[in-house]
C-alpha cells in the first residue's frame, strides 16, 4: 500500500498564533511529504507492500530502521493533523473520554501535567502519548518516528516534539509549546473516537 500525503484538514493559517502558517508550511510540506516520498522508496521489494500501514510499522520496527522510520513517521503525522483543530471550533472534553481519563490517570488536570512533562523530558527528537494499553490509558514517550503501536499499545493522541514541529514559532521553548499545544489545540473529539474504536 503506497503512502500518501493527505491534505490538511484545515487551512494553514486557521491554528493561530498557536501553530503558524509557516510551520504547517514547512511541517506537512517538506517534512511529512519526505516520510511519505522515502517511505514509498523503501516499501519497494521490502516484502511488505501489500501491508496495511500499521502492519508495516510493526513488522520493520527492528528490522528495516529506514522503512520502519519513515512509515512511523507517516503514520504518526497522518494523525497528528487530525489531533489539531482551528482555534475558532471550541469544545469540551466528550463524557466518556472525559470519564477515562478521571479513572485511569487521576482527572484531566494530572494527566495535562504527565502529558506535557513526558513531552518536555524526552530527550531529542521524539512524541509524547496518550495510549490505550491492555484497556488502560496510559501516557508515554517515544523517541524519533516511534509509536505505541511497537510497544503493545493504541495512539490516542500524540504531540510532536521534533524541533520541526515548534521551531519556528517557540524558538527552543518546547515547554510553551506542549502548554500552547494541549490547552487550544487537540481535538479533543478525535481523541475519543479512536478511543471508542480501540475499546
Amino acid at each position: 500500500m503506497a503512502f500518501e500525503l493527505p491534505e490538511l484538514p484545515y487551512a494553514y493559517d486557521a491554528l493561530g498564533d498557536f501553530m503558524s502558517a509557516e510551520t504547517l508550511e514547512f511541517h506537512h510540506d517538506k517534512h511529512h511529504m519526505a516520510y511519505v516520498t522515502n517511505g514509498n522508496n523503501l516499501l519497494k521489494d521490502s516484502g511488505l507492500e501489500g501491508k496495511s500501514l500499521e502492519d508495516v510499522i510493526k513488522e520493520s520496527f527492528g528490522k528495516n530502521a529506514g522503512l520502519f522510520n519513515n512509515a512511523a513517521q507517516h503514520y504518526n503525522h497522518v494523525h497528528f493533523w487530525k489531533w489539531m483543530k482551528p482555534v475558532a471550533k471550541e469544545g469540551g472534553i466528550p463524557g466518556a473520554l472525559a470519564a477515562k481519563i478521571e479513572e485511569d490517570l487521576g482527572g484531566m488536570d494530572k494527566f495535562r501535567a504527565d502529558f506535557i512533562n513526558a513531552g518536555v523530558t524526552q530527550f531529542g527528537s521524539g512524541w509524547a502519548w496518550l495510549a490505550l494499553v491492555d484497556g488502560k490509558l496510559a501516557v508515554t514517550k517515544t523517541p524519533n518516528g516511534e509509536n505505541p503501536l511497537v510497544h503493545g499499545g493504541t495512539p490516542l493522541l500524540g504531540c510532536d516534539v521534533w524541533e520541526h514541529s515548534y521551531y519556528i514559532d517557540y524558538r527552543n521553548a518546547r515547554p510553551k509549546y506542549l502548554e500552547a499545544w494541549f490547552d487550544n489545540l487537540v481535538n479533543w473529539e478525535y481523541v475519543a473516537e479512536l478511543l471508542e474504536a480501540a475499546s
